[in-house]
């Protein structure tokens, strides 16, 4: 936008300007800023603790780092480069230079006093412009709208599949429970068919061999049935822990249906309890306004009533006057 491209520029000049005149003469402005520095010691001494260097620097040291600063933001403002950032460094550097540099409370002279006590306001007045150029996002949305918008339409997403997921937890749990009832089924008539087949396999082998090998078929009929017997009851215990799974999968599935379902129902109930208390609230502001307008149009009607009436006479009147100058003039 052209406003910003030019008020940008503007804003930023005299912070660069400030900026350079400080780099070039710091003494001055180290000797004029003393009083703050004396106020921030402590501060300034815990943040040289936690930094990475070996001493504190001297006020004509932190004097070239604000100027820097000011150069650095105030030349990113002007042409437009992460400008929230850059004001928000300017509003920073100039809260420290209005307290050094315009201590008008301090002053005797009463002409010096306001002229620092203007210099005063006008810094409050630039603070003022830098935090709108800090907040200003170029009519893009904030993130705290962004935020709300999404979180309403999460809810109202939430709300549209809470129904849908609660007819289908019901609904899966009970064909997980049927399939897991079939499967139990035909894998215990497998297993007992199984059983059967080979002991009549073996029955057969007993009858048809000689019978050196009755004992053989025997041992081996002994054996296949109790394979048949373990396949079976490990397929059984199988089915039973997963339709067990499928159950409390099922229970919870459900319960955190109905526990998402109360609270977007206790959710609407309450929008719906704060959009009728607004709704009477209108309404009862709005009831004076009514009965002024009834009034209004009583006392409307009540002159156009007698107004008309007033017409009425003074038409009769002036009826009466021109019969009798009718009369008049025909004599």
């Amino acid at each position: 936008m052209l406003l910003r491209r030019v008020a940008r520029p503007m804003l930023a000049a005299l912070f660069i300007q400030g900026g350079i005149n400080a780099m070039k003469a710091p003494e001055g402005h180290a000797a004029a800023a003393k009083p703050v520095f004396d106020a921030m010691a402590p501060a300034v001494d815990r943040a040289v603790e936690m930094a990475p260097i070996g001493q504190r620097p001297d006020d004509e040291m932190l004097i070239k780092i604000d100027a820097g600063v000011k150069i650095a933001a105030g030349t990113l403002l002007a042409f437009g480069k992460y400008p929230r950032l850059a004001a928000t460094a300017l509003a920073a550097t100039l809260v420290p230079t209005t307290l050094a540099g315009h201590r008008f409370w301090e002053e005797t002279d009463p002409q010096r006093k306001q002229e620092q006590q203007i210099h005063f306001m006008k810094n409050v007045g630039l603070l003022g412009g830098l935090l709108i150029a800090a907040a200003d996002t170029e009519g893009k949305p904030s993130l705290g709208w962004r935020g709300r918008k999404a979180a309403k339409l999460a809810a109202a997403a939430t709300a549209a599949q809470a129904g849908a997921i609660s007819g289908t937890a019901s609904d899966v749990t009970g064909r997980v429970s049927g399939a897991v009832h079939d499967v139990g089924g035909k894998v215990t008539g497998s297993a007992h068919d199984a059983g059967g087949a080979a002991a009549g396999l073996a029955a057969g082998l007993a009858g048809i061999a000689p019978a050196a090998a009755s004992s053989r078929a025997s041992r081996r009929r002994a054996d296949l049935s109790s394979r048949a017997g373990e396949i079976s009851a490990d397929w059984s215990r199988r089915a039973a822990k997963a339709q067990h799974k499928a159950e409390k999968r099922a229970a919870k599935l459900q319960q955190a249906t109905e526990k998402r379902g109360a609270e977007m129902q206790a959710r609407a109930a309450k929008r719906s309890a704060e959009l009728q208390k607004h709704t009477a609230k209108r309404l009862e502001k709005a009831a004076p306004l009514r009965d002024q307008a009834g009034k209004l149009g009583h006392d409307v009607a009540a002159r156009a009533a007698a107004v008309s009436h007033e017409v009425a006479h003074q038409a009769e009147g002036l009826a009466k006057d021109a019969r009798k100058r009718a009369h008049a003039l025909s004599h």
